[in-house]
Order: structure tokens, then sequence, then C-alpha cells
């Protein structure tokens, strides 16, 4: 009778005749069922539910992120002002994936504590399904915690109150002291021993909803979404203003709840778009001196809600390591995307040819995103923006039915075998696309494909599929040895 509910959700994006087909081809070739299965359910999952963890500053953050997700990733410093390239990362716990938004990046002397605090833990819950507070229990609650609390219950979203450094039964008693708080029970942990942490994850699997609560697009002619990004002072906020002005349409301000803060509904090329958490970014410019990584922390809260990032880069000046990182976020999050080049206009022959560089150079692993070349300020070109987006778009939800794409890796393999490694030639035997938005890739091999192979292979898939505009991620099994199936 579970027939009826392994429509497509089990499979990932497979319909059910095809998965039937794919199995069979994958006990073949010697493939372990459930191997397989894991396989495809890994790369099918659609956008992860995201759990915030905010507390102030020396509470233990980024050592219960390393624990969450546990590997040693999350920077951990004592002292604060440690800038970091990522805020997410995947994690998985009793068999559910999430992402987690780390906020232990320091910028203390920006506006005093408080501020950045309230600040910090702001752009973090607003892009998260539910949150971990952490407050130090051998401390206890302080106004800074008060005060976050405050923000939480604004916001309204699950929160799972972690009592952190409670190393042993005796500081027990100090976790209990948390109850004041008013956010229900105070979980006692060491992020530090791992103490506690499983119990605490329980919990925050209760608060985090199955997937998110997004619908990306699915809402029934719903305004797609876009994140508008780059570093600041690239002309973010000039390009909003120019494609809301030229089109003159009544930008309507959606006041109210932390959730969006302002999310503007714009028509473009006879389009409703939805950009997504814009305004924000323009009404608190005071954050922007020295502030890197609330950059970071809000280019990942927009993001995370959008389904397609326009990244805008100011072509007058080199392009920056800030560039790189906030383009990588985007790639990370498996987001479409499109490069706008803004200040096009105030280019000159040598800057024009340096910059064609610099392309081919720094951003050669995106080479697939298409490009624009805009002026915010006299609107040039501004046309050009939404088939971009529309292209990125078509590609991040494109797919390839399984006979056609084993039919290409087929033919891929026959002519362009992979090299010969230690006397054996790991061969590509068949493979499927599981998921798409982004469109995810499981290839099933005989052994192990280097990296430069699996470019290869990508760069192939691009040029026979499209996939324009958007990232696409491949994951490769290898069979276990197979004396034991003969």
């Amino acid at each position: 009778m579970d027939d009826q509910i392994h429509t497509g959700d089990e499979h990932g994006e497979l319909g059910d005749a095809e998965y039937a087909e794919f199995m069979e081809l994958a006990t073949q070739e010697g493939f372990d069922v459930d191997e397989v299965e894991g396989a495809l359910g890994e790369a099918g999952h659609g956008p992860l539910p995201v759990l915030a963890v905010v507390g102030r500053p020396n509470v233990g953050k980024s050592t219960l992120v390393n624990r969450i997700i546990g590997r040693r990733e999350a920077v951990v410093e004592d002292r604060p002002g440690v800038t970091r390239d990522r805020v997410t990362y995947e994690a998985e716990w009793a068999g559910r994936r999430f992402k987690v938004v780390d906020t232990g990046g320091w910028e203390q002397d920006v506006l005093g504590i408080d501020a950045s605090v309230a600040a910090q833990a702001e752009y973090a819950i607003e892009a998260a399904d539910a949150v971990v507070f952490v407050v130090d229990a051998t401390v206890g609650a302080t106004d800074t915690d008060e005060a976050v609390v405050k923000l939480l219950r604004r916001a309204g979203k699950p929160v799972v109150l972690c009592a952190n450094k409670v190393d042993g039964p005796s500081s027990e008693a100090d976790a209990a002291m948390l109850w004041s708080l008013g956010l229900g029970e105070p979980m006692p942990v060491s992020a530090l021993h791992g103490r506690g942490t499983g119990d605490m994850l329980d919990e925050v699997l209760k608060a985090l909803p199955e997937a998110p609560a997004q619908t990306f697009g699915a809402a029934l002619g719903g305004p797609r979404r876009i994140a508008l990004i780059g570093r600041p002072n690239v002309g973010k906020s000039s390009l909003l203003n120019k494609v809301a002005g030229e089109e003159r349409v009544v930008v309507n301000e959606l006041a109210g709840t932390t959730r969006d803060p302002v999310d503007e509904l714009i028509e473009l090329g006879g389009t409703t778009w939805k950009f997504v958490d814009t305004a924000g970014i323009r009404k608190r410019v005071h954050l922007q001196e020295g502030a890197d990584y609330y950059a970071s922390l809000r280019t990942a809260a927009a993001v995370e809600k959008a389904e397609v990032a326009v990244i805008l880069i100011d072509a007058s000046e080199t392009i920056s390591v800030q560039d790189q990182r906030i383009i990588t976020m985007a790639v990370e999050a498996g987001r479409a995307m499109v490069i706008a080049f803004n200040k096009w206009d105030n280019l000159d022959e040598e800057r024009r040819y340096y910059l064609e560089r610099e392309i081919e150079t720094e951003l050669q692993q995106i080479a697939w995103a298409p490009r624009v070349n805009v002026s915010a300020r006299t609107g040039r070109h501004m046309e050009k923006l939404v088939p971009a987006i529309e292209t990125a778009l078509a590609g991040w939800e494109t797919r390839i039915p399984t006979g056609r794409l084993n039919a290409f890796l087929g033919e891929l393999v026959a002519a362009h075998p992979h090299p010969i490694r230690g006397g054996k030639q790991p061969r590509i035997l068949f493979g499927t696309q599981a998921g798409t938005k982004p469109p995810r890739f499981v290839l099933f091999a005989s052994g192990f494909l280097e990296a430069g192979y699996r470019r290869f292979v990508e760069r192939r898939l691009r040029e026979e599929f499209g996939f324009e505009g958007t990232p696409i991620h491949m994951s490769v099994r290898v069979r276990e040895k197979r004396g034991k199936k003969k």
C-alpha cells in the first residue's frame, strides 16, 4: 500500500517506472540496493531546513556548530573579529539533513556589543526555520541575553534553549536557572566535550520542519524570488531603484515581520518578481563600516530565501576576494545565478581589456553564468537583466530523463575514457539526475573518478544539455569489490 506514497519524493525526481528500471540496472552492475537508494535520497532532497545558532560572544557558539556538523570547520577563536568565508554548513542528525547558520563572527566595535549581537541574531533568525539560542550556564542570563530573547519572541520561530558549559552534574543547577528566560526547558550541554548535544539535537529535529516552508515558485503563480547581492557600495540600491523606477510600478514595501523585513514586488518585462531582503540592506547602511561579517550573514540570509542570485560586480574595480566569496556562497547554496557588471559606462578601453582577462581567470569556475553589463546610474541595458534571469531559472529547473543521460554517458565514456591509474581504468557505469533546483546527478562508477575527469564530465553535460546559469552537483558512488556477488 506504500506504493502511492512513492511518487517522486522517495526517489528524488525519478518517476516510478524510471526508478524501477534504474534499480534493475544498478543491481545488474553489482551495486547494493540500499546504497543506491541512499545516494538517490541524498541527491534528490529539495531545499534543506535552516537552523540558526545565536547567542552573545564566547558562549561557545562555534564549538557547538562544530559539534553539530561533526567536524571542525567553523572558526573557533576566543578573540572577536574573526571573519570567515562561510556562515552556513550542512549537517545531519538521526538521518535528517539540515543547514546550520553560525553567527560566531565578531565585529564588536561596530556598534557596541548589544547592538551587534542583536543585528547578527536578527539576520540569522530571519533566514532560519528554527533557532538554537546558546547561553553560558556558568554566567547565567545577562542583559544581552534578555535582548536576544525579545528578538526571538518577536520573530516567532521555534527556539531550543542550549545551556552551554554544563560539564558535569554539579553544574546542572546552573542550567535550571535559565528557565527564567521563559523559553521553555534549558538543554544542558557541554559543546566542548559533547555532553548532552545528542539530546539537544533531538529537540532541534522536533522544532525543524521536514522541509523549509519555502515552496519555490510552486505557489500558484507566486512571483519568483531574486536576491540582489554583491559587496557593499557596488550599487545594489541604485540598481533596485532604477529597476523599480524605470517600470513605474508602485513598489509595495511589505512591512511588519522580521520574516521578510522588506521584500519588494517589482514588475519587469511583464512579470512580477520578488526582490528578497534588499531594502533591509539599504536601511542599515551604518553597519557597513568594516562589517564584513554582517555583509556575509545578510547575503546568506537573502540567498537562502531566493531562487536566483543576481551578483553585482563593480566593473570599474578589480574583482576582489569579497566578490569571489559572495559568488562561492551562491554556488554552495545551489542557486541559479546571473552576474551583472555594474558601472559599465565608466570603463575605458584599458580597463575593459583587463576586466576580460580577470573574468577569464577569476571567474573561470562560473563561466556558465549568464553575464549582463549594466549601468544602475543611467539604466543602460536593464532590459537584458530579465532574459538572463529567466535563462538561469530554466537551467536550474532542467531535468534530463535517465535513459537520455545514460546514452550520453555511454558515448562520452567510449570517446573519452578515464585515464588509467595504478593499472586500473575506472569507468562511469551509469547515472541519473536525482534532483533539480539545482540539477543534482549521481554517477555510479567502477572506481574512483578524479576531480579533473568529473569537471570534464560536467563541462560536456553543459555543452550537451545547456544548464546555463545553474551550478551542477555531482556525486559519484563507487562499486564495492564484486567478488562476493559472483
